[in-house]
């Protein structure tokens, strides 16, 4: 089975759709309907969406078939979960319009988001243009990243390092966006950003090795490599609202998406390609590994079991606990991808899931 291309969202024929919107996972499902919902009452030009739902729990999976036929849109679904840019290139493979917007599944975007990214590209030949982002609740209120830093330096030594430095992170809104211009920049984010799809042409498919960290970088520096350009448009404002994982269904797959291994696969991944020096930048990193499991698992656990109280004691003690299972399921994950050879097809028609195999997965790009 390959897939069906996707259709427009809409049945009014005269549309004529220039952007697809290609919704992955990001790190939990639970904000799946809230997301969805703000594309579709938000973007006022026509699109087309695939969603790439990889092994959502049962409830969000029938959610998504609901509105895949209520919206006839493309629904493309693995019963195993996806490395992010896994998840994007697999829906990039089905795009067909000039150009693609890569979402993740828990950014709540505003009315005109998508009108000014175009805007923006048509306006000044920009390869790939990323919004004033903000970031968790209330929305889009706190700044996330508003363009940014990412190239490579050569020190005295001689050695070859990565700069990276987001802009205005942290502040209000209302007190920079009077200030913020379009402008060219050299970083943007895949919680939301618009590509011209023949880039694709030259860079290749999104490079999969890049596990789940980083890839915005390196996507963003293989762009400037061959002369096109990266905008920040601030009149497009969004927000990515991150864990905790609140919902028993989005543990395992936080657990996986922020695993060491996958964070040290990308790091390795990164520094090798691009010949960098294991420098402070990668060390630092490396002393941070399972933050976020941390700051949004083991710390509240911590704080349950004491009674609001916590303990830094206790929660390095769950910590060495936690580790082990951690290393189990990113171990039972690459041995699962191993074994899906052959999967149930899917039923084949616009509106409907296509559930994918592996096999189908590694050949569609």
């Amino acid at each position: 089975m390959s897939p069906t291309a996707p259709q427009q969202h809409s049945n009014t024929p005269q549309e004529n759709p220039r952007v697809t919107i290609v919704v992955v996972p990001r790190e939990r499902f639970s904000c799946t309907q809230v997301s969805l919902d703000s594309i579709y009452d938000h973007t006022q030009l026509p699109f087309q969406l695939i969603y790439v739902d990889g092994n959502s729990p049962a409830k969000v999976r029938d959610y998504l078939e609901m509105r895949s036929q209520e919206k006839n849109f493309l629904l493309l679904q693995t019963n195993y979960y996806l490395y992010p840019n896994q998840a994007r290139n697999l829906g990039l493979a089905q795009v067909k319009t000039p150009y693609v917007v890569f979402i993740d599944n828990d950014v709540v975007v505003t009315p005109g988001w998508l009108t000014a990214l175009l805007n923006c590209a048509d306006e000044t030949g920009a390869a790939v243009v990323g919004p004033l982002m903000c970031q968790e609740e209330p929305v889009h209120e706190v700044v996330h990243f508003a363009g940014g830093e990412s190239h490579i330096w050569v020190d005295k030594l001689g050695r070859r390092r990565l700069r990276e430095k987001m802009y205005d992170q942290g502040k209000q809104v209302y007190t920079v966006r009077q200030r913020l211009t379009r402008t060219q920049t050299e970083l943007a984010e895949f919680h939301c950003v618009l590509v011209r799809r023949s880039i694709f042409e030259q860079t290749g498919p999104l490079d999969e090795a890049m596990f789940n960290t980083k890839e915005h970088l390196d996507f963003c520096m293989l762009v400037r490599q061959l002369s096109e350009s990266v905008y920040f448009e601030p009149d497009s404002l969004v927000t990515y609202v991150p864990g905790p994982p609140l919902e028993r269904s989005d543990m395992h797959y936080y657990m996986l998406r922020w695993s060491d291994e996958w964070t040290l696969g990308s790091l390795k991944r990164l520094r090798e390609k691009w010949d960098l020096a294991e420098d402070g930048y990668f060390k630092t990193k490396y002393k941070r590994l399972g933050w976020r499991r941390y700051g949004t698992l083991l710390e509240p656990l911590t704080r349950k079991l004491t009674f609001g109280v916590g303990n830094s004691l206790l929660t390095r003690a769950i910590a060495k606990l936690e580790h082990p299972i951690n290393r189990y399921l990113t171990h039972r994950h690459a041995q699962q991808q191993k074994r899906l050879n052959v999967q149930q097809h899917g039923r084949g028609k616009i509106g409907s899931p296509q559930t994918l195999t592996q096999d189908q997965l590694d050949g569609s790009i």
